[in-house]
């Protein structure tokens, strides 16, 4: 334990400018691993992985265990690459947010504006007549993965073409459509489930729409087909969108990032 706190003692009279920067690089990439993993299953693998080396680390400065010790100093390159293949989803989807311009979004702000109001328009009458969808908008993110699993169709956008492709037992109705500006660009595209904590207990559709927003930036409207319900997915969150009339205005504040609504509920799809 005394070998231990002169360690301590003898990093810190070492500390200067370039070491405290160091510490706040080493920190910030953390904290940015850490908010990635928010509400995985990685993050509950990651806890126990921490606690497990801590643990050994302490047993073997306290009982000053030498093998312990030099497997626990050795061990490090490895631990990292092992950290680095088992969380290769998160640190893609956090390298890839990172990458993310926002001068595309600006260029097509106002087709998307317009591509809202066909949107708003679609999915109240869905809702009305309980006919399940699931609509997603481009954004910065490329989505062309996700197109190619689907029906590619480069439609100007329209309600009556969303309401007739989303119609019960039409051929494209199952599964995804795609919306890249004022153009449908493909549907019947297969999309990543979401696997979270509490996805389980979503519906098919609510967590094709979760997972897409969890791996992209696209924003994704979602029509319950029991009950009507509408909902939006940005950002790994679900939205609720009680009544229909404010379908249009959660679309633009979420294009504009004022997204300032609660998370929705478990419901069925």
């Amino acid at each position: 334990m005394g070998q231990l706190i002169e360690d301590v003692r003898d990093s810190l009279q070492r500390l200067d400018g370039a070491a405290v920067l160091d510490i706040l690089i080493i920190a910030t990439i953390i904290f940015a691993l850490l908010m990635a993993l928010r509400g995985t299953r990685a993050m509950t693998l990651l806890r126990g992985a921490v606690a497990v080396v801590l643990l050994v680390f302490l047993l073997g400065r306290i009982l000053e265990l030498s093998v312990v010790n030099f497997l626990v100093r050795n061990s490090l390159p490895g631990l990292v690459l092992g950290l680095i293949v088992i969380f290769q989803p998160e640190i893609r989807r956090a390298l890839e947010r990172a990458g993310r311009t926002s001068m595309r979004r600006w260029l097509s702000s106002s087709e998307q504006y317009a591509a809202v109001e066909g949107i708003a328009e679609a999915v109240t009458e869905l809702s009305h007549q309980r006919h399940g969808a699931i609509i997603v908008l481009e954004r910065s993110t490329g989505l062309e993965d996700y197109i190619e699993s689907g029906v590619r169709l480069d439609a100007s956008l329209s309600a009556k073409l969303i309401e007739g492709i989303f119609y019960p037992n039409s051929p494209l109705h199952d599964k995804a459509l795609i919306v890249r500006d004022e153009r449908i660009v493909a549907a019947s595209c297969t999309l990543p489930l979401a696997t979270g904590a509490g996805a389980e207990r979503l519906g098919m559709r609510h967590r094709a729409a979760l997972g897409v927003s969890e791996e992209t930036d696209a924003v994704a409207v979602v029509v319950s087909e029991q009950t009507g319900a509408v909902s939006i997915a940005s950002e790994g969150r679900l939205i609720p969108v009680r009544d229909e009339t404010r379908v249009r205005s959660a679309l633009e504040a979420l294009i504009s990032k004022r997204n300032g609504l609660r998370p929705l509920p478990a419901q069925a799809s």
